[in-house]
């Protein structure tokens, strides 16, 4: 999960100003400008703003521009001269802890929602993405480069399905589709993890147990914290709020809202178990204590008899009758362990041991 991002460093700066916030995930900003319609595809990778607003007259087809790596402000103010974006929006791309949700501007809907990707070692890695979305162009900010969006660029490229066809809706549909997707892969490992807990709790719960638990908690919460909003988002679309979605890739957004919803549902789920594991993991300790505190209790109670007889015969005193007698240190030692024998069985008889 993300570190906690500091804004300190923008306090006191006036609105509009372009400084990086966040996690530094690259050196440079790779920028791949994609053009397409249903007879042509360009693919290239491009620094000029000359093509960044030839991509933006094009009377045909549909221009994508990907960036990947938003720490530089360079390359975003070119993008944003071309495009003509608001200097706030701007501002929200480079600021990577944003809230998930949708802005229309009227030449262009600007929309922010949370990525997901692993690393690794299997760890969740969130992101920010940004998605500018016009008439004939699609413009996306990403935190890092990830092969998360290279099945739609193939997609493209093959002109497989309908992606050539549609507009920038359809391909909007597409990127939201495949983050969403994405969503479903970190469920999948979030309910496996989940019943490793529960294994190792029922098991052997130990501190290292607990430590996971609580990050399986915080995680759910980081999930829930990004997704609900996205599913605003959604809706916001497909009901229809911004003319550059069609009444035709609304259908598509509503299946988006379906999936979205039983993520929510699924979180809840998953929030529900975490808060079970937690409960069953102090049962479990609670239990494992008493179980220790009864043996405890057990062996000291047998041995209070014991140490009773041992203190007796113990005080040496001139007159006691059993000093004299022969058979007086094995009869104490038989009694001893007769008593001893004798609570162990009555202990066993009672299930205390």
């Amino acid at each position: 999960m993300p570190k906690h991002i500091k804004r300190s460093k923008k306090a006191g700066l006036p609105p509009g100003s372009l400084i990086h916030i966040g996690e530094k995930r690259s050196e440079k900003s790779r920028i791949r400008l994609i053009g397409y319609d249903e007879a042509n595809y360009i693919d290239k990778e491009t620094e000029t703003k000359e093509d960044y607003c030839a991509a933006k007259v094009a009377t045909t087809g549909i221009a994508w521009i990907n960036v990947e790596g938003i720490q530089q402000i360079e390359p975003l103010q070119k993008i944003g001269d071309c495009f003509g974006l608001h200097p706030l929006v701007l501002e929200d791309i480079m600021n990577a802890d944003q809230r998930p949700k949708m802005e229309d501007f009227g030449d262009y809907v600007f929309i922010v929602l949370k990525m997901l990707s692993f690393d690794r070692h299997g760890g969740i890695v969130a992101e920010q993405l940004s998605l500018v979305v016009g008439q004939n162009f699609l413009l996306s900010f990403r935190e890092q480069e990830s092969g998360i969006f290279n099945p739609i660029i193939e997609r493209i490229k093959n002109a497989k399905g309908l992606i050539r066809k549609g507009g920038t809706d359809y391909l909007a549909h597409a990127l939201l589709d495949a983050v969403v997707d994405h969503y479903f892969v970190a469920l999948e490992k979030m309910e496996e993890e989940i019943d490793r807990l529960e294994e190792d709790v029922i098991a052997n719960a130990t501190p290292k147990t607990l430590q996971k638990i609580h990050k399986l908690r915080r995680d759910l919460i980081f999930l829930r914290k990004a997704v609900l909003p996205f599913r605003s988002v959604i809706s916001a679309l497909e009901r229809g709020e911004s003319p550059f979605f069609q009444q035709a890739s609304r259908i598509y957004l509503r299946d988006i809202y379906d999936h979205t919803v039983h993520i929510i549902d699924s979180l809840e789920t998953f929030r529900d178990l975490a808060t079970g594991l937690l409960d069953i993991y102090l049962s479990s300790v609670s239990n494992r204590m008493n179980s220790v505190m009864r043996v405890l209790a057990v062996i000291a109670t047998i041995f209070m008899p014991l140490t009773f007889l041992a203190g007796l015969y113990g005080m040496n005193f001139k007159y006691m009758p059993e000093l004299e007698w022969r058979w007086g240190y094995p009869a104490v030692l038989l009694l001893m362990a007769t008593v001893g024998v004798g609570m162990q069985v009555y202990f066993r008889k009672k299930n205390w041991l």
